[in-house]
Order: C-alpha cells, then sequence, then structure tokens
C-alpha cells in the first residue's frame, strides 16, 4: 500500500497541464507548481544522463516550494511529536523530506503524459482547503486530492489523499508502530539507516 501511495505522490508531480480548471487560491497555487514541474521535465537542455543532476535539483526546489516539510511530519507524527526534542524534530523534519524526495525523484523516470483534471476546490476550516483533482491515463483515473493550508499569502500543500487514503495517514500507522515502545530515537535511527540504504 505505501509503494502505490508514493507512486501515487509522484504522479502529481509528472503530470501534463489540466484540461480544466475551478478556480481557487489554492488550486492556482498547486496548478502553478505543477507547470512549473512540467516545464523542467519537458526542457530540452536536461535531457539525457547530463541533466538528470540539474533537472532532480530543480524539482527539488519546487517541492520545497509546494510542500509545507513542517506541517506534514507533525500531522504524521500525531501526538507522538510532542515527544520529539526540538533536535529530534528538526533531524526527523530533514530524514521524512529526504524519502518523499528520493521517491518521487525516482518516479519521474515513469513519467508517461498522464493528464490532470482539476474538479473542485473544497473548503476544509478557515484556512485549509482540499483541491481536488483526477489524473487520467491510458488505463486508468486516478482521484489524488492535495490538503493545502494557509501559511501568511501563501498555500503550502500538508497531504495528499490518493483514492481515498491520506499519505499522512498512512505514514502515521507505520510511525506509530514503531514509536508504540520505543523511544522518538529508535524512528530517528530507522529513517537515517533507510537513507544511508538509498545513496
Amino acid at each position: 500500500m505505501l509503494k502505490r501511495l508514493c507512486a501515487g505522490l509522484m504522479v502529481l508531480i509528472v503530470v501534463l497541464a489540466p484540461m480544466y480548471l475551478v478556480a481557487g487560491p489554492a488550486t492556482d497555487s498547486v496548478k502553478a507548481n505543477v507547470t512549473a514541474v512540467i516545464d523542467v521535465l519537458k526542457d530540452p537542455k536536461l535531457k539525457g544522463p547530463a541533466g538528470k543532476k540539474a533537472k532532480e535539483q530543480k524539482i527539488e526546489v519546487i517541492a520545497d516550494r509546494m510542500f509545507d516539510y513542517v506541517e506534514l511530519s507533525k500531522r504524521t507524527l500525531g501526538l507522538n511529536w510532542n515527544k520529539f526534542t526540538v533536535d529530534q524534530r528538526k533531524e526527523f523534519v530533514e530524514l521524512f523530506k529526504g524519502m518523499l524526495r528520493d521517491t518521487y525523484i525516482d518516479r519521474i523516470t515513469a513519467y508517461s503524459n498522464e493528464q490532470v483534471n482539476f474538479t473542485k476546490e473544497l473548503p476544509l476550516t478557515e484556512n485549509s482547503v482540499e483541491v481536488q483533482t483526477v489524473v487520467i491515463s491510458s488505463s486508468a483515473r486516478t482521484p489524488i486530492n492535495y490538503r493545502a493550508m494557509k501559511k501568511g499569502n501563501e498555500w503550502k500543500v500538508y497531504d495528499v489523499v490518493i483514492e481515498g487514503v491520506s499519505l499522512v495517514s498512512n505514514y502515521r500507522t507505520q510511525f506509530r508502530d514503531i514509536l508504540g515502545n520505543n523511544p522518538p530515537q529508535t524512528l530517528i535511527d530507522t529513517l537515517r539507516k533507510k537513507k544511508a540504504g538509498s545513496k
């Protein structure tokens, strides 16, 4: 299930421009970031092995602009966030961000002209919305919704719901199992090992 969720998360990054759009500030923000990624993917100067590293770096910048990794981390850890020290929180956020990055950068190579329709912007609270989309490929229609909250004058994505399953909730279950009988450092060490193993 995790692999499927991560693959779905990658699809939200590697999609073509939407066919139609129900406008709203959060939707506009998500659309702008998706379009920026598309521009990087289509840039003829970044083709082949020579441009791979530059392409990855450009997409990392866009992802950092699009996602609120601190908010995502807080919601993923839930009440366990309060058990982490300030330094542990900082390290967890960086490790978690790196794990998500590695997943979608690997997914880039699977880019195959999927198309996304932005269908609705649904208010959740006074400062948060869900941007609802449908990703269309030759074989499937996949609902992928982005939950975003307003931070100052910007809208930041803090969760992605793929076919009704929340990315935050999925990771929360896994991390809660690790933290059930272990201190926060155990989870951090686990993510460190995963990071080392991916190199």
